[in-house]
């Protein structure tokens, strides 16, 4: 599990964060909040992106702030905007990018990539330049490059903000059948309505930590 014990944030005079004491279980985990309430700012803690100006956070015991490359490996991070997570020009290149940075075998490398390839339908783009696929396919290959590293968790920030409908459905149904945790910061609350826990933010505080029919609904009279 994740734990997260005596957190506070500041950027500048802001303080983001406050004393927040959280204990990070379900495989479904929902984020919710008005602009500024913190919710980015939480999930970018829990694999390292930044470490809390006071508290801990923990993954299975690891501390951020002393054992961020291994925490790493064991939270993947899926970003609002692909353009920001592919680094290489083509799909299978940028796939491949992390397991060639642990030295897995050639052949390892290769099986694990035609899985994801296959699991997310992008097998016939392998060769296909990767900035040049649609914003569907983008974020599928920036999901495919976290999850081909096999971590235990996976935190999304904004998945569904700039897709359409059809694959604001396909990355849900991706969301759905993956065996990782998820935690997912969303304003699409549709997304979030079969999740297992839902955290709402506001002014830097969990103010409702429920199951969705409640916490949704809270959520929504706040933004009334």
């Amino acid at each position: 599990m994740i734990s997260l014990h005596a957190v506070h944030h500041h950027f500048g005079e802001r303080h983001v964060l406050k004393g927040l004491e959280l204990t990070l279980s379900e495989r479904r985990i929902a984020v919710v909040g008005g602009n500024g309430s913190g919710k980015s700012t939480f999930a970018r803690l829990l694999n390292g992106l930044l470490v809390p100006e006071q508290g801990q956070v923990l993954v299975e015991g690891l501390d951020t702030r002393k054992d961020a490359r291994a925490i790493r490996r064991k939270v993947g991070f899926v970003f609002q905007n692909p353009d920001n997570q592919i680094v290489l020009p083509t799909v299978e290149e940028d796939i491949a990018f992390g397991l060639k940075n642990l030295r897995l075998p050639p052949a390892d490398i290769s099986v694990r990539v035609d899985t994801i390839l296959r699991r997310y339908g992008l097998e016939n783009f392998r060769h296909h330049p990767a900035h040049l696929l649609s914003g569907g396919q983008k974020q599928l290959l920036a999901l495919s490059s976290v999850l081909v590293m096999e971590p235990r968790y996976v935190v999304f920030d904004e998945p569904t903000t700039l897709l359409d409908l059809r694959n604001k459905r396909r990355l849900a149904q991706a969301i759905h059948d993956m065996p990782q945790t998820a935690i997912v910061v969303s304003h699409d609350l549709e997304l979030l309505r079969d999740f297992d826990r839902v955290l709402v933010f506001d002014e830097g505080r969990v103010v409702v930590d429920d199951v969705p029919s409640v916490a949704l609904d809270a959520y929504v009279r706040m933004m009334a």
